[in-house]
């Protein structure tokens, strides 16, 4: 989810509950990789607030298949926030 903000820095909401990964070291694992995606792609996504969900098949994929999912949303988020 995603909404335009008014200042030109982008912020990040992160939303990983126990449904999802049981499992604190899990949940962190997952927030440690969706910050450090977002921080590489900052720079495109200024002017943007971003609510970034978790679900229960993310914690079965491996570290690169997880950041080549966040590379595929944070590429779209780009294109839309361009429209």
């Amino acid at each position: 989810m995603a909404r335009a903000n008014t200042g030109d820095v982008p912020r990040l909401g992160l939303v990983i509950s126990t449904r999802c990964a049981r499992k604190a070291v899990d949940r962190n694992r997952l927030k440690r990789l969706i910050r450090d995606s977002f921080r590489h792609h900052a720079a495109h996504l200024a002017g943007l607030d971003i609510v970034v969900i978790g679900k229960a098949p993310a914690i079965q994929q491996t570290n690169p298949q997880l950041r080549a999912k966040l590379e595929e949303h944070w590429k779209k988020l780009e294109q839309w926030a361009r429209s």
